[in-house]
């Protein structure tokens, strides 16, 4: 599987040769495609104990394109659409079984994985530090879809669609910075959900998500 993330900037033209040397003063510069794998380090973020997940692990991958905001600025607006997991797990949610009219509590282990449509969208800055070297801090916020994924109790050995218990919708803040060699890019990040993804109007639980992308700007 492959990792995905988001947003990065590839300041390149194609004028038969790549030009990455003083590619910010030509009139022609002005857009750039890019592909990435990434993996994202998630939570699902909640005051109620029982919502309140730990970190869980997932990969990412998708497309990005990007649209130079001025010719004589390095500043750069980029979309992309990635496939994304998120979720989070427990070790200690409670659960009962009654055996002969005795009930029991119990705790087990819970994992929740989330998969979504995500698509993000960010303004960056090309700070040009070295020959064909670049850091792009980068600032916006994404948009994401529902489209599956498994919750699974291990004691009672049940597994369930996870959007039952969660909206399929979710929005949040993105923010983080990246680097780029030539067409080489990396970049990592945080995605901070502000949506309520939780499906009980009394208690609120949000994603919260670290990132970490590589890939290759065209």
């Amino acid at each position: 599987m492959m990792v995905f993330a988001i947003a990065m900037p590839t300041f390149a033209q194609f004028d038969g040769n790549r030009n990455t040397k003083n590619r910010f003063n030509h009139s022609n510069v002005e857009q750039y495609y890019g592909v990435r794998l990434g993996y994202n380090l998630a939570t699902i973020n909640s005051s109620e104990a029982s919502v309140d997940m730990n970190s869980y692990g997932g990969f990412a991958f998708g497309a990005v394109y990007g649209l130079q905001l001025a010719n004589s600025t390095p500043l750069w607006l980029e979309a992309g659409l990635f496939y994304s997991e998120k979720g989070g797990k427990t070790y200690d949610f409670p659960s009962t079984r009654t055996t002969n009219d005795i009930v029991k509590e119990y705790f087990q282990k819970k994992t929740t994985r989330l998969i979504y449509l995500q698509a993000p969208i960010v303004v960056k800055y090309a700070f040009d530090v070295a020959d064909d070297f670049y850091v792009q801090p980068f600032l916006g916020g994404y948009l994401a879809l529902g489209i599956g994924g498994k919750t699974k109790l291990y004691e009672d050995k049940h597994s369930y669609d996870s959007f039952d218990d969660y909206h399929r919708l979710d929005g949040g803040i993105r923010i983080g910075c990246g680097v780029e060699y030539q067409m080489i890019y990396a970049e990592a990040g945080f995605d901070f959900g502000i949506a309520n993804i939780n499906d009980n109007d009394f208690v609120s639980a949000r994603n919260q998500s670290f990132f970490f992308n590589v890939g290759v700007n065209f």
